[in-house]
């Protein structure tokens, strides 16, 4: 490998959900290893506190876009616009691999290799949210993550249970693929002096979140229910919940500091692919209710307590009963911070590098030095 020069990595990342925190967080711990990461982001205008996120970090570079997403509304045209401005970046930028966090641009003709990372999908929402197969008007969505997912080198999700939902959703047999878990710094997300709360964290709007369910059961219990997250949908129209008691969004540090208080946090999702939140709740020694769906219990296991998504007295009943119980909600609030210590950011970066050195040698080298170090 040429000394004068860095292995280097060209990087998807939308601006306008939680993919954007596990770029930022990957890109920056690529960095610290020896890697230059180019970063190209698309969805919407970068915001002021997204450009401080990455500002003077020596290693990642930002190529800002505004190209609409797959699975919003009528984007194909930007989707191609998009797929040819990235490969203008290949030409230009000459990475040594592509780790792309949206499906379509795998079927592009890239130089280098491609890892595709399915962080969620449309139809897995969608059957999860409402128990059937999307309508016949995401055929041409289905059809384009179908090509992508095919031309990936690798394909890799956060979780075995989201890894799962593709090969049958898009009728294909992945070639090569792989778990590679999200992760957050514990330097970021700290216990502090509990206060008797249950913190919601997500879009209250979101049926996925399911935080509806919250707001249902809210005034049946002694806490009080407090909401960090989104209560505007994309259309614009507001969802005020009537019991819980919006925050509104957060930036990290505010949110750290809900989180280090709360003594609960509260996720009946029904869907779900690995949900950072839940994490930054773990690492902040936050009790852990979580809806029972399989990529949760696969990521938390015996280290936090479930509830059916859509069993509103069964999740009454559990937080009446951790709000009563100290010793119980001590118990799972320690395990949940135990079992948080596997999804570190720098454990993320680790598992990818390994297998970015799997489709270019090149990388090999920095993976022997986080071996020795």
């Amino acid at each position: 490998m040429d000394a004068e020069r860095r292995p280097t990595v060209l990087m998807t990342a939308d601006t306008v959900g939680g993919v954007w925190t596990y770029a930022v967080d990957l890109a920056r711990a690529l960095a610290r290893r020896g890697v230059d990461v180019h970063l190209a982001t698309m969805g919407a205008p970068m915001r002021p506190h997204q450009r401080m996120q990455v500002a003077g970090c020596e290693g990642v570079t930002v190529h800002a876009s505004e190209w609409r997403l797959e699975w919003m509304d009528d984007p194909w045209d930007d989707v191609v616009l998009a797929g040819a401005w990235l490969l203008g970046l290949e030409r230009q930028v000459e990475p040594d691999l592509l780790h792309l966090n949206q499906f379509t641009f795998g079927s592009l003709p890239f130089l280098a290799p491609r890892v595709v990372v399915a962080h969620s999908c449309v139809y897995s929402w969608w059957q999860a949210v409402h128990g059937e197969l999307p309508p016949a008007s995401w055929g041409l969505y289905r059809a384009r993550v179908a090509a992508g997912l095919s031309g990936a080198d690798l394909v890799a999700a956060p979780t075995q249970a989201m890894l799962d939902t593709l090969a049958p959703n898009y009728s294909l047999s992945l070639r090569r693929a792989r778990v590679l878990p999200n992760g957050r710094s514990p330097a970021l997300f700290r216990p502090g002096g509990k206060r008797p709360v249950v913190l919601a964290a997500g879009r209250f709007w979101d049926d996925a979140k399911n935080l509806a369910a919250l707001d249902a059961v809210a005034p049946g219990l002694p806490w009080p229910v407090r909401l960090a997250g989104s209560c505007t949908r994309p259309d614009g129209r507001v969802i005020e919940p009537r019991a819980v008691t919006p925050l509104g969004e957060l930036a990290t540090h505010e949110l750290a500091r809900e989180f280090a208080a709360a003594s609960v946090l509260a996720h009946p999702a029904r869907y779900e692919p690995f949900g950072l939140s839940v994490l930054e709740a773990a690492l902040s020694g936050c009790a852990l209710v979580l809806g029972d769906i399989p990529s949760l219990r696969e990521v938390w296991g015996d280290a936090a307590t479930y509830v059916p998504p859509d069993d509103h007295a069964a999740l009454r009943a559990t937080l009446q009963r951790l709000v009563r119980d100290d010793g119980a909600r001590g118990r799972l609030a320690l395990a949940a911070l135990e079992r948080a210590q596997d999804f570190t950011t720098e454990a993320m970066a680790d598992a990818c590098l390994q297998t970015y050195a799997d489709l270019s040698p090149v990388f090999a080298p920095l993976v022997e030095e986080a071996q020795c170090a």
